[in-house]
């Protein structure tokens, strides 16, 4: 539906797409390492799948580009690479959602929804059992060098 709205090889159509990058919303970045949005709000390491999935909900007409990277991103690992663009405007200039005037609210609402998201909830279970067992499992191998 992309090339409706506008040539992607087009550069005169970009101004009307913003680039969200996860590093944007990643709390375990500086603002100098290019977070955007207060830490207190920013997710712990978000990926270009969940912006794309949260903004794609509300409504906003979404591309991810799976081979981009952003470019303070020192790790190259696949888990950072990732690029939403979102059309934040029309062509006439007016907001396509008039909750989301700017990209900072854009960014601000993805940063807010991600953590709610079931695959995040699962991980969170997850992750905590496997800590556990992680951690017993060093204890064990301590007790045997003894």
């Amino acid at each position: 539906f992309f090339q409706r709205l506008c040539n992607l090889a087009n550069p005169a159509c970009f101004p009307i797409f913003i680039c969200i990058y996860p590093a944007y919303l990643n709390n375990k970045k500086t603002i100098a390492e290019g977070r955007r949005i207060p830490i207190d709000k920013a997710v712990e390491n978000p990926t270009s799948t969940e912006i794309q999935d949260v903004c794609a909900a509300v409504g906003f007409n979404v591309l991810l580009e799976k081979n981009k990277m952003y470019p303070r991103e020192w790790n190259r690992d696949v888990q950072y690479r990732g690029r939403v663009r979102i059309q934040l405007k029309q062509d006439d200039g007016n907001p396509c959602l008039p909750q989301f005037p700017t990209r900072k609210s854009v960014m601000l609402y993805a940063a807010e929804t991600i953590p709610k998201l079931k695959t995040r909830t699962q991980k969170m279970g997850g992750s905590d059992q496997s800590l556990q067992q992680g951690e017993g499992g060093k204890k064990g191998k301590g007790k045997k060098k003894k």
